[in-house]
């Protein structure tokens, strides 16, 4: 019976055997045609080496084992510790599931019932620590891969958010352009794939090592039958050799370059995510232009760049896949069976159930193997995946890295600035120092994309020196602040500046955390931060009721309240909230860009007078006249790249007291000209005129407090 199986196996292997050969001929004529027709754009020498395996690939590799494999006691080197031993025991199972396999075939064929029973009882035994060490690879496998990701992850952070690199690497540094996607999508994606190849390669090696052991070992007790012991153990021996070789070196030439294909598709993954991003950001904007169709249009095409990428992926793998399967299934099925058929057609002395025995052993202990070797084969699509992976995330915490140096690539303008030397500037960099006080001495205002606003600016502002700042949009004030608070890098000169927690910055509109409501006010502290300061809430009640928002912890519910406070609060609520930071910091200095232009003009006064009572030292960015009694030097831009720094003299302050005054007249007419605007909306008889000016009455005599 198995004589006629195995005959006609053989005769169906023999035609897959001749057709998978003239498909594997087949592709590898499609493939040399198409490389000869088609040939691979020119790369740039930096990229040449990336998405490969080679040095670049191991060094990168062996930097980012040192992060999640930090020593050989940490957690995860326990976890990898536990899965390998899985790994190892999953491969004895297979050994003994393999000889039972051929105990259970040779009862049948001697007809033994008791031992048949009794080998079925053992196999389903056997079934059980198989099952659950199964199941324990694969959730190792997972717990590995999340242990990986959450090392990685920290370490990330801590590198993202120190310093400001956040910042840097959004607006200095054009090298990475989702930093988002890259710290999310490419870190989980590298450490499952690390996770998964450690089983798709530790298992397989050992099982093809403890297979080919038992293989040896059986082949040796069937050459106790036989007189040519040379053919039963060198030819299959051989013929396995060859086989893999012959295997590897098909599967090299089919396979299309991987790594380089997964790092492109991560890229365009990332501006798939960044263009959905930029619409949420800028949906407002967006929505008033009415340029749904415009960015519609945008959405299509980063999708379909996306997707046909993708496509590309899936035809290369249809050839690579076809031929994988033909070596590993067929070819090696067809050198198997003739690997065990060589022994047992040399052996005459053995019994025919111990024939059929060690049939059903060698078997099963080639299909291991061969799956073993297949996985190992299949791995290397799998490795040159792991190459793509491992570039992009090597190269962000190499961005990460020299952003947080204060090495930083960006890309200016135009080409007519680098002719003109502003690259050169951009690149170089000035003394800055910590000090009581704050100091440019001829610093140039440049931005990250090399516009120079101002080519020296030298001023001192000393604790005490509360300086306004004025001047056209684009001129350099908020460029000023930046590169005072470290945003920015000083291009030359000499800074001095306070140290990070003795300078603040409000802007127009403040940063709203998540959390309750006492977090807003304390932001950036902590809670516990708080406490250690021996501060409570009734120290926050009085700072509210210098800013006039007393009623917002009535009406939200106390402290404690959670809330979006982006929605909930007014825009004069929110800079309110801002200068309320200010009092619950007291920093030396504070700059006040534009922050109190939803305020009303009294309460405006009282919070600036009451900064000033409390000794911080005042930079403010301003457009209202009505600031100006409260700072004692003006620093003036013209928009030109000229400035002037002056003490605020008497003439300056007359000045704006002459245009109160203009003012004042020309408001003076306004009661007698809305009284005569009534009488002839009523002789009209227009209402909604009428309803206009008295809606007009209401705001003029409303309570001035009310900075809605």
């Amino acid at each position: 019976f198995f004589c006629i199986c195995d005959a006609r196996c053989m005769q169906q292997r023999k035609k897959l055997l001749l057709g998978g050969a003239t498909a594997v001929a087949l592709v590898v004529a499609y493939r040399q045609l198409r490389n000869r027709s088609k040939p691979e754009p020119r790369e740039p020498d930096t990229r040449r080496s990336r998405g490969k395996i080679n040095k670049v690939f191991v060094a990168e590799l062996k930097d980012l084992l040192k992060i999640v494999l930090p020593n050989a006691y940490c957690k995860e080197a326990i976890l990898l510790a536990l899965h390998t031993l899985a790994l190892v025991v999953r491969t004895f199972l297979s050994i003994q599931v393999a000889n039972l396999d051929g105990k259970i075939v040779k009862t049948i064929v001697d007809k033994n019932k008791l031992q048949f029973v009794k080998r079925i009882a053992q196999w389903l035994l056997l079934a059980i620590p198989a099952t659950y060490t199964n199941s324990m690879i694969r959730f190792l496998e997972s717990k590995l891969a999340i242990a990986f990701r959450t090392k990685l992850t920290m370490h990330l952070y801590d590198l993202y958010m120190d310093q400001d690199t956040y910042y840097r690497v959004e607006n200095l540094d054009s090298r990475l352009a989702n930093a988002d996607q890259c710290l999310t999508e490419d870190v989980s994606r590298f450490c499952s794939t690390l996770a998964h190849l450690h089983s798709q390669v530790s298992k397989p090696l050992l099982d093809v090592i403890l297979m080919s052991v038992q293989l040896v070992m059986l082949n040796t007790s069937i050459q106790k039958g036989t007189s040519d012991k040379i053919s039963t153990s060198v030819v299959p021996t051989l013929l396995a050799g060859v086989t893999v070789w012959l295997t590897a070196r098909v599967l090299k030439f089919v396979s299309p370059p991987f790594g380089r294909l997964v790092a492109r598709q991560a890229q365009l993954e990332g501006e798939f995510r960044y263009a959905h991003s930029r619409l949420i950001t800028n949906s407002e904007e967006i929505a008033f232009y009415d340029g749904h169709k415009v960015e519609k249009a945008h959405l299509q095409h980063s999708y379909l760049r996306l997707i046909k990428h993708m496509n590309k992926i899936f035809k290369l793998r249809i050839f690579y896949n076809m031929a994988e399967g033909f070596l590993m299934k067929y070819f090696w099925s067809a050198a198997g069976l003739l690997m065990i058929a060589i022994p047992a057609f040399t052996n005459t002395k053995s019994s025919v159930s111990a024939r059929t025995q060690d049939f059903i052993i060698a078997r099963g202990l080639l299909i291991s193997a061969a799956d073993a070797i297949e996985r190992i084969m299949s791995s290397y699509k799998e490795l040159t995946e792991l190459t793509g992976y491992t570039t992009r995330v090597a190269e962000m915490i190499n961005v990460f890295r020299e952003v947080h140096d204060g090495k930083y690539q960006k890309t200016v303008v135009n080409a007519a600035q680098t002719q003109n030397g502003t690259d050169s500037i951009i690149r170089q960099r000035g003394e800055v120092e910590e000090g009581e006080l704050i100091q440019f001495d001829k610093v140039p205002i440049v931005s990250p994309n090399g516009d120079v606003l101002v080519e020296e600016l030298s001023f001192t502002a000393r604790p005490g020196m509360h300086v306004l700042i004025s001047g056209p949009n684009g001129c350099g004030k908020s460029s000023l602040f930046r590169i005072l608070g470290g945003l920015w890098p000083a291009c030359g000169g000499r800074l001095i500046k306070p140290e990070r927690g003795r300078l603040f910055y409000i802007p127009q509109r403040p940063y709203l955390t998540i959390g309750t409501l006492r977090d807003q006010i304390i932001y950036p502290d902590s809670q516990e931060d708080f406490e250690k300061k021996g501060m409570d809430d009734s120290h926050l009640d009085e700072i509210m009721q210098w800013v006039h928002l007393r009623h917002i912890v009535r009406r939200e519910g106390g402290w404690n309240s959670k809330n979006d406070w982006q929605d909930v609060l007014s825009g004069g609520e929110k800079q309110r909230v801002g200068m309320a930071r200010i009092f619950y910091h007291r920093p030396a200095y504070a700059i006040l860009d534009e922050c109190t232009s939803a305020v009303s003009i009294d309460v405006e006064g009282f919070m600036y007078n009451k900064a000033k009572e409390l000794e911080i030292t005042l930079l403010t960015v301003t457009h209202r006249p009505s600031l100006w009694k409260y700072h004692d030097y003006l620093l003036q831009f013209d928009g030109e790249g000229g400035w002037k720094f002056e003490q605020l003299s008497d003439a300056a302050r007359g000045t704006l007291k002459e245009e109160k005054t203009q003012l004042e007249a020309q408001l003076s007419g306004v009661p007698a000209m809305q009284k005569r605007l009534r009488q002839l909306c009523e002789l009209l008889g227009e209402s909604s005129c009428l309803s206009n000016v008295e809606e007009e009455e209401e705001e003029q005599f409303s309570d001035p407090s009310d900075d809605e």
